[in-house]
């Protein structure tokens, strides 16, 4: 490991998350219970979002998204083939579950000032076979939701939120999250709420909510609305052990769940300190002409109050984008690829033949020019702000 004296991501775990968890193992229960089903309601009252099931991870979430919407349980549900459109940047777990799930991606290009999927180019991607949209809300930024879901309404479509990069980011008065039918939200370490290992899948009817319960518990009957009446019909088999669904086992344990809940609590602080930190960053870097002309920061959208998940950054397309970042890390700060890149790219994509060689020029400049560095959750002063501006002059 390198020694960064500004690495990505610096331990979350303040000493009150941990002693949290330490009450858990303590007690003796450590798999999903009481902590669980109470960051559940409590993320539920802050977001305002309907129905919520905490999983292990926010890759679980999107796929019970997914297998609840060709579930036989669902009344609308999708078939075989449907298209699903997907922004070409995107996390791997955005795009598997819809492959996973017998369905089609359809990729669409990015806006190059927010990152997020560009509008016009989605409305040209719709066809009769269209019927889901998995929108990724970039890194704490969105797209226009308002002419968005204009879009969905008219042309009937299930909008999926991936949001597991832009928790408790709004878009007006509106947190991310809450505008689709479904929405999936991660609290792993480097995200602006942890848990550890953890995520959340949200969604807005009770049917979708009872198959997604079923699905995160091996398709069990247990703890379902209808239990009892179900069961009664089954009495030849033990009322405790009914399968009802497929399903999977995505539960959380209440350790991360008490962590989660734990940091939720403080969940308005820790976004002024992220947001305080991200602004003195990035204003400071830009305020020097000499990086000003080589390195593009992304601000967020119109309409958009971000809790950003990291600084995402585009170097001058002229320059040599290795030699810089090498330069970058080996000063002490270090970086990453804007989620994936372009993640046609990716050899999975080539395994697979998802890729029709259609060509996404947004992308591929997020791809070869892009990184980002990330967000300490500490304030920060003015003596860190000078080593990273001398770091950057230095790389270029």
């Amino acid at each position: 490991m390198k020694n960064y004296f500004y690495p990505l991501v610096e331990s979350p775990y303040r000493k009150k998350d941990l002693l949290a968890a330490k009450k858990v193992i303590d007690s003796g229960h450590i798999t999903i219970g009481n902590y669980t089903s109470k960051f559940e309601k409590t993320f539920s009252k802050k977001l305002k979002t309907k129905y919520n099931l905490m999983v292990n991870s926010g890759s679980s979430a999107n796929l019970l998204a997914f297998q609840c919407l060709i579930n036989p349980y669902r009344k609308r549900r999708l078939k075989p083939g449907d298209e699903v459109l997907i922004p070409t940047l995107c996390w791997s777990t955005s795009l598997w579950p819809i492959i996973q799930s017998g369905l089609k991606p359809k990729f669409v290009e990015v806006d190059l000032n927010t990152l997020n999927i560009d509008l016009k180019q989605l409305k040209k991607k719709i066809t009769k076979k269209t019927k889901a949209i998995m929108l990724v809300h970039v890194l704490g930024n969105s797209t226009n939701m308002q002419n968005l879901m204009k879009l969905v309404k008219k042309k009937r479509l299930i909008l999926i939120e991936d949001t597991c990069e832009s928790l408790g980011s709004k878009y007006k008065s509106k947190y991310l999250g809450t505008f689709g039918e479904f929405s999936s939200f991660s609290f792993y370490s480097s995200h602006q709420i942890s848990s550890g290992e953890g995520g959340m899948i949200c969604c807005k009817s009770e049917e979708d909510y009872e198959i997604m319960k079923a699905l995160r518990s091996h398709g069990w009957l247990r703890g379902l609305k209808n239990e009892k009446k179900i069961s009664n019909k089954f009495k030849n088999l033990d009322k405790r052990f009914i399968f009802y669904n497929s399903g999977f086992n995505l539960r959380p344990t209440d350790v991360s769940a008490s962590i989660g809940l734990s940091q939720f609590q403080d969940f308005e602080k820790l976004k002024r300190i992220r947001n305080f930190n991200r602004n003195l960053i990035v204003n400071a870097l830009k305020r020097n002409e000499k990086i000003k002309k080589v390195f593009t920061f992304i601000n967020e959208n119109k309409f958009v109050k971000p809790f950003w998940f990291s600084i995402p950054i585009l170097i001058d397309k002229s320059r040599n984008r290795k030699a810089i970042i090498d330069k970058i890390e080996k000063s002490g700060i270090e970086t990453r690829p804007i989620i994936s890149g372009n993640f046609l790219k990716q050899p999975s994509i080539i395994k697979y033949k998802l890729n029709k060689n259609e060509k996404f020029i947004n992308s591929d400049i997020v791809n070869n020019t892009g990184f980002f560095i990330g967000i300490p959750n500490k304030k920060l002063g003015k003596t860190f702000i000078t080593k990273v501006i001398s770091v950057f002059e230095k790389s270029i």
